[in-house]
């Protein structure tokens, strides 16, 4: 169990470019003789994509929640008017 944490915590350092030149080069010789690891770094990557996809997506829905209540909500009529005047401006 031990050597895969390794090795996911390697695969984590090489995508995210935290390898010394030195390091790095030795994982893309370890990645061209084992595609094994390959396959690794290849899921493991789409996973970090994936994440990012969701999070931006979780992040735009949270910036219009934000927007709604700051748009529609009578308390904040005076906030609406500043950013009106702002663009009335223009």
């Amino acid at each position: 169990m031990r050597t895969s944490l390794n090795e996911i915590a390697a695969i984590e350092d090489h995508l995210l470019q935290r390898h010394t030149p030195g390091a790095a080069l030795l994982f893309e010789a370890k990645m061209l003789l084992d595609a094994d690891l390959q396959n690794k770094v290849s899921s493991q990557q789409q996973v970090y994509s994936l994440v990012q996809q969701y999070s931006r997506k979780q992040l735009k829905h949270e910036i219009e929640a934000v927007h709604q209540q700051l748009f529609t909500q009578p308390e904040h009529l005076s906030f609406r008017q500043k950013i009106a005047r702002i663009f009335l401006n223009r």
